[in-house]
């Protein structure tokens, strides 16, 4: 059997793994190493902020309805309006009742009065 040298295929692991570790600071993208750290780093919190997205989003919108339910000087608070509004049978999500409280504040308002009614 014949002698089977790494070399070719290990400079091509690490072309690869400093190509993606371009832009990095202090020598983690030319050293091989400290790069290969840095990536496996940025993999994980890659991965994490993934899943933070979600949690940021959902506060922004939570945000937004509640600013828009005081500003039209609305009594009821936020988790007192999503209560009413499932109650009340109109099937909106989060996100769609602060992009309406956002663009339209004046159906914001119709909706208000809906379902406090």
């Amino acid at each position: 059997m014949s002698r089977v040298k790494k070399g070719v295929s290990a400079h091509k692991r690490k072309k690869y793994l400093l190509k993606r570790a371009k832009g990095y600071l202090n020598g983690a993208k030319s050293k091989f190493r400290l790069a290969k750290e840095r990536l496996l780093k940025a993999e994980s919190n890659a991965y994490k902020s993934r899943r933070l997205r979600k949690r940021d989003f959902r506060r922004l919108w939570i945000a937004r309805i509640n600013g828009a339910l005081d500003s039209i000087g609305s009594e009821l608070s936020y988790s007192r309006f999503m209560k009413l509004l499932t109650d009340s049978g109109i099937r909106l999500n989060r996100k769609m009742v602060s992009e309406i409280a956002i663009r339209d504040i004046d159906a914001f308002k119709e909706l208000v009065e809906k379902v406090s009614k």
